[in-house]
Parts: structure tokens; sequence; C-alpha cells
């Protein structure tokens, strides 16, 4: 009796599991929406309870936070990190002073965050101290529909906002180098902006590509919450999960062929060096080893950075477009093959990958 008891409530609990698992794809099909709010994940605010107005709260007591407005009715919160040799400077001054500071020669991050929390996210905010340790601007902003900004996500809204903060601070940073540095689906918005910018002549100093994707609909067949809810080598996961995508008018397709686009996974590296839209250009791929446990949003902890950086900058001023792709995902055995495709295709770099 026992036995058989057991087995009903195992029988139950499966059947239940299986329910579910199966129930999940037709949700999604039928609301389109919520493959977006999956998509964007802008309803997670990680870390929680933190006050966006006082980023000094985070340790940045050199940030101003302010709010600009790229469309009528929708405000965006924005935060400027000066360069640390100002931080006795920045103590109790306004917007105005910030804003004077890029008078200076510094050069500029614009940095466009992923999915999921804010711009107080805290590997972010490790990122905005190590740049700002090395002399860089750093201008961050939640997109809207992230953290304290009006409106709802989507592909075009965040372009916008990309495309408008970047104008922003080009107009006050005037000839000093302005870099442009995406993570994870901020790549796509980056890879967006870079390309609007390239068809109006006007191509920033540098690209840099952390954690970067080939397009949406490739991305979402490895996610983990496609994956776990119906394989993509099922029939239907197309229709189910793809599809539920395009429905929203979200592409970020970055593998586009444009001219001085590309975004460098290991399989487009061979495109983009070899691309002759590219001819001219430097390009180059930096990976990390697996080993180092940077994972998708620690390069912030790599003590080589710097010196990337720093190249990043020689190049620049050589009036040469830099495109970099910083992933951490490698395998040695992957990561060895690489080493040598980038080694005898460009020759030996001070970086010489191990």
């Amino acid at each position: 009796c026992f036995r058989y008891g057991l087995v009903f409530t195992l029988r139950k609990i499966f059947l239940w599991m299986l329910g579910v698992y199966l129930t999940i794809p037709f949700i999604v099909k039928l609301c389109p929406s919520i493959q977006a709010k999956l998509v964007f994940l802008n309803f997670v605010r990680l870390p929680y309870f933190i006050d966006l107005k006082r980023p000094q709260d985070q340790g940045l007591n050199h940030t101003s936070n302010f709010y600009l407005q790229p469309e009528d009715g929708i405000n965006i919160g924005v935060w400027h990190t000066a360069p640390s040799v100002f931080w006795k400077d920045a103590q109790g001054k306004d917007q105005a002073w910030f804003e004077s500071t890029f008078q200076s020669s510094h050069p500029v991050m614009l940095y466009l965050h992923g999915n999921a929390g804010t711009r107080g996210g805290d590997h972010r905010v490790q990122l905005y101290k190590v740049l700002s340790s090395l002399g860089y601007h750093v201008v961050t902003f939640d997109y809207r529909g992230w953290g304290d900004s009006d409106g709802n996500p989507s592909e075009r809204g965040m372009t916008a906002d990309a495309i408008f903060m970047y104008e922003w601070v080009k107009q006050r940073s005037k000839t000093n180098p302005l870099y442009i540095w995406g993570h994870s689906l901020g790549t796509g918005v980056a890879t967006n902006l870079v390309r609007h910018l390239c068809d109006s002549g006007t191509p920033p100093h540098a690209l840099i590509l952390e954690s970067p994707f080939t397009n949406i609909r490739e991305e979402a067949t490895s996610h983990p919450f496609s994956m776990a809810s119906l394989p993509s080598y099922l029939p239907g996961f197309d229709w189910f999960f793809l599809d539920a995508i395009t429905a929203n008018d979200i592409r970020f397709a970055s593998d586009e062929k444009r001219p001085l686009i590309a975004v460098f996974k290991s399989p487009l590296y061979n495109i983009a060096s070899e691309s002759k839209s590219l001819s001219g250009h430097k390009v180059q791929f930096i990976p990390f080893s697996k080993a180092l446990g940077y994972r998708h949003k620690f390069i912030y902890r790599s003590p080589e950075l710097p010196h990337i950086l720093r190249y990043t900058a020689v190049f620049s001023r050589g009036n040469f477009l830099r495109y970099a792709q910083i992933m951490s995902t490698f395998t040695p055995a992957k990561l060895k093959l690489v080493s040598e495709f980038v080694l005898g295709h460009w020759g030996p770099r001070k970086y010489t990958l191990t």
C-alpha cells in the first residue's frame, strides 16, 4: 500500500512537471511580450534597494547622476564618472562642473550595459572604477524601461537612446577620443549605434565588444531558458520561441555585413579580419582563458585590462578603428587554436596568448 501511494505521488509530480514543461512554449507563443521580457530582463533590478540618485553609495564619489530626455516624455537616468584625478575636486560639484571636465584631454568611454540590472550593478560599478583610474570619463545610462528611466524597452528605443547619448557626449568632449564599450546585450546596441555612425560618416575612435553574440535568434537558441523549455533540435522550436522574438521586432543583427561593422565571436573573427570593408583598420581579437574565471561579466578583474586599453588608445591616435572582443569562456584547447590563428594572421604581438 505504501509503495503504491509513493508511485502514485511520483506519477503526479512527473505529470505536473511535464505539463509545465509543455505549457511554457505555448504561453510564450500566445503572449510574445513574455519573450521580450525574457530578452531584456529589465524588471530584474539587481542589486535591490540601491538609490540610483546616489552613486556615491556605491563608492563612486566622483560621479554625477542626472536625467536627459532623448524623446518627449522619456527621461533616462545617466551617470558620469570623472577620471580619478578629479576625485577631490569633484566633491559637492553640480552637473555643470562635471560637464566642464569633458574639456580636459581625457578620453571618454560610453558604456552600454547588458540586460537585467541597472547602471548601478556591482560588476558594472567595478568596471567604472577601473576605467576611471585609467583616466577615462565613463558615461553610462539606463535605457528606457531600465532602472529609473521612463518608457518601455525595445531595440529601436535602446538604439535611439544610445545615439542620443553618443551625440550628447560628442558635443561636450569635442575632439577628445570617444570610445564605445558594449557588454552582452549592449553589444547589439553598440553595433547598431556604430552602424548608424558609420552610415553618417562619423565612426567612433574605437568599439569594444565584451561577451557579444552574432544575432538575437542565434543567441536565443543557446539561452538556458529556451534550452530548458524546448531543446532547439526539436520540431517547432523556431515557431515557439524565435518567431516570438521577431514578432517583437527584436533582432540585434550584429553579424550583418555593413561597412566597418563586425562582431568577433570565434567563427566571425575570420570574417572580420578578412573583410574588405575593414581594410586599413585595426582588428584584434582578445580572448581570455576560461581558467581565469572572468566568465560573462568579471573582465574588470583582469590585470591585463589596463594594458589592453592603453594599446587601444595608441591605435586610435593613429586613426585606426579598433574592434575588440573580450571573452572569458574559452577552454584551453580552443584558446590555443585561437592563439595560433591570431598569431599566424597578425604576427607576434605584445599580448601573446598562452
